[in-house]
Order: structure tokens, then C-alpha cells, then sequence
């Protein structure tokens, strides 16, 4: 089974973007790239917690979890909640 620990870059990437988030968030105005940043870093935040949802999954079953793959945001941002 694979080391659990290989997933820290991408946990240490969901903090990177959550930190940025909640500092572009936390200021009074937004400029359109600042706005535009903020809902690339949604869909990236997106990619990584499913990425990180198929390492898990692919653990738990056996598998290697380096078969997981970032998926496309058109895929990641239109699942039913």
C-alpha cells in the first residue's frame, strides 16, 4: 500500500490557494485580474481535492494512487453537489 504521505504536495497546494484566496477575500476592492485569479484559484481548489479524493479512493482499493489524474475543469465544476 502506498505511503499516505506522498499526498503532502497536493495538501501543501490546497493550502497555498486557500491562503491566496482568503487574502484576495480579505481585500477592499478587486481589480478584473485579481477577480479573474480568485476563480481560476476556485476551479484549481476544485482539481486538487478531486485529485486528492482519487488518491484516497485508489489507496483504499489496492491501486497505486499516482494513477489518479487532474481532471479537466468542465468535469470537476459541473458534479452535483
Amino acid at each position: 500500500m502506498a505511503n499516505p504521505h506522498l499526498d503532502a504536495p497536493v495538501r501543501k497546494h490546497i493550502e497555498d490557494l486557500v491562503g491566496e484566496e482568503h487574502r484576495l477575500r480579505g481585500e477592499k476592492t478587486l481589480s478584473p485580474a485579481d477577480h479573474h485569479r480568485l476563480e481560476s484559484i476556485q476551479v484549481e481548489l476544485d482539481q486538487c481535492w478531486d485529485l486528492l479524493r482519487q488518491r484516497r479512493a485508489l489507496r483504499e482499493f489496492g491501486e497505486d494512487p499516482d494513477q489518479a489524474q487532474v481532471r479537466p475543469a468542465r468535469i470537476v465544476e459541473n458534479y452535483e453537489q
